[in-house]
Formats: structure tokens, C-alpha cells, sequence
């Protein structure tokens, strides 16, 4: 008998091989971070003991939502259950607007229950030409929440989740651009299943994206991905530029009013939490 009921940090774990194997390349420490952004928004739908399907619905605020992580085993797709998880798991939303990056396959199925299209996310791969620039440096700890509120007000949506995800670790090192004391631009780089990704960030002009970029492929080695709304157009021209080969590509929709920015050198942090 199929139900659903929340999921464990340990699960998390184990749903996150899933994306791996589905090619996804998650980060090797996300599930803390993940789970962290909200215990009570990740779901699954289990046959006896076993776990067959996932999905996560991360409440960010009291006004928006994000929808992630959406996984069943292949065993068990045609019947039913991956969308009765979906629809069980967007209660937890309530209200919000809730907004998701889904492959382009699947953009007619989610248009039918109340997603709209609003552009799309490009991932951007290859090796950069790791170099250290004067103006960029290691983010302090005290730092976390000026790079979070930068980041809402670039991505048009607080995350509260941030504030964890930006902190350095083992596997994962946020570098600040600092102009006379101001913080001009950050990046946030992990380390994934293979090799990095970059994200979030955001930059003020071209040439401060590419010192970054540069800054941000020093850690765990050149080569790099970095996932890139269409709008952000001048930060995808850079990575054009600079190497990096567009490829994996993901539907931006939403539910609801979607958040407002027009920040041309930003991209996200993470394709599952937004």
C-alpha cells in the first residue's frame, strides 16, 4: 500500500543518489543545508518500508514557496504516485507562490496544474582559468547576512536557507568582492559529485563577474558549472566568453505572482531550492 509522509535527513541523503544517478551532480554536503531550510517541506511516498518517490516544497517565507527535488523510481512511474506525492506535498505551500525549474519535458504537466512559464535557467560547464584578483577575497563569517539580503535583492525573493549555505566549509567557500569596504559582488562555490558549481551570484559589472568566476574555480578545482536565468543575459555572455558551454536547460515557472528582478549577473544558487 502507497503512502506519503515526511522525509528524514538520512532519506534526504539517499534521494540525493537518486538525483545523482539521474545525472543531476548534487553538491556533496547539500542534505544539511537542504533540510535545514525547511524540516517539515520534504516528502515521500513509501511501498511498505521502501521509499519510491520524492519531492521537497520549501517554504522560504510566508509569501513563497520552492518545489524541488521531484523523483520517482522508474518501477513505479505510470501509476499515479509521483503526482499524487505532487499534490499532497503542495498543500504544505498553502497560499505562497511557488516557483520550480523543471525540464522541459515535463513544462506541459506542470502548466496544468498552475504553473506558468517565466523564462528559462541555462547550466554552464567547463574550465575556467583559475587566478586570485586583489579586490576578491574570502567572505567572514559576520559577512553571511549582508551576501544573503544581496542576494534577495537581486533574485527578487528572500531565502532564509542562505545564511547556512554561504558559510565556508570543507566543500564549500563563498568569496566576497570587496570595493572600499563594501561587499560589490559574491560567489559561492561547492564542491558536487563532479567537480563545482557556482552559485549563488552576483556581480555589478562584467569585469567584477569575471575576477569571481576566476576567484571562485580555485577551491576544488577549474572545472565549473553555473546555472544562469535567461534574463541574466550579460552573466551568460560572460560565460560564453570565458569557456563555459551552455547545455542542461530548465523551465522557470511559477504559481502565483512570480518574484521581480532584472539583474543581468546573477545566478542561483541551487536548481532545488531556488
Amino acid at each position: 500500500m502507497i503512502f506519503f509522509r515526511n522525509m528524514g535527513l538520512d532519506e534526504l541523503q539517499q534521494v540525493l543518489d537518486w538525483a545523482a544517478a539521474e545525472g543531476w551532480n548534487p553538491g556533496l554536503d547539500d542534505a544539511v543545508s537542504f533540510h535545514a531550510a525547511d524540516p517539515e517541506g520534504f516528502f515521500v511516498a513509501c511501498d511498505g518500508e521502501d521509499i519510491v518517490a520524492a519531492i521537497s516544497v520549501v517554504n522560504h517565507s510566508e509569501a513563497y514557496a520552492f518545489l524541488g527535488l521531484y523523483l520517482c523510481l522508474p518501477e513505479y512511474r505510470g501509476k499515479g504516485i509521483g503526482y499524487a506525492l505532487w499534490q499532497h506535498a503542495l498543500a504544505h505551500a498553502g497560499t505562497r507562490c511557488v516557483g520550480l525549474d523543471g525540464v522541459q519535458a515535463q513544462q506541459a504537466n506542470y502548466e496544468r496544474s498552475g504553473f506558468v512559464r517565466s523564462g528559462e535557467t541555462v547550466r554552464y560547464a567547463g574550465r575556467i582559468a583559475a587566478d586570485t584578483h586583489p579586490a576578491v577575497r574570502l567572505m567572514q563569517p559576520t559577512e553571511a547576512g549582508a551576501v544573503v539580503a544581496l542576494e534577495a535583492r537581486a533574485s527578487g525573493q528572500a531565502k532564509p536557507y542562505l545564511e547556512r549555505w554561504v558559510r565556508g566549509d570543507t566543500t564549500r567557500q563563498t568569496f566576497v568582492l570587496d570595493r572600499g569596504g563594501e561587499i560589490a559582488g559574491f560567489a559561492t562555490v561547492r564542491a558536487c559529485r563532479a567537480g563545482a558549481k557556482i552559485g549563488p551570484f552576483w556581480a555589478q559589472t562584467a569585469e567584477d563577474a569575471r575576477a569571481l568566476l576566476q576567484v571562485a574555480a580555485i577551491p576544488f578545482g577549474e572545472s565549473v558549472m553555473i546555472d544562469v536565468p535567461t534574463r541574466s543575459d550579460l552573466l551568460g555572455g560572460i560565460c560564453d566568453d570565458m569557456g563555459l558551454t551552455p547545455g542542461f536547460r530548465t523551465a522557470r515557472m511559477y504559481r502565483g505572482t512570480a518574484p521581480d528582478s532584472a539583474e543581468r549577473l546573477f545566478a542561483v544558487a541551487t536548481l532545488e531550492l531556488g
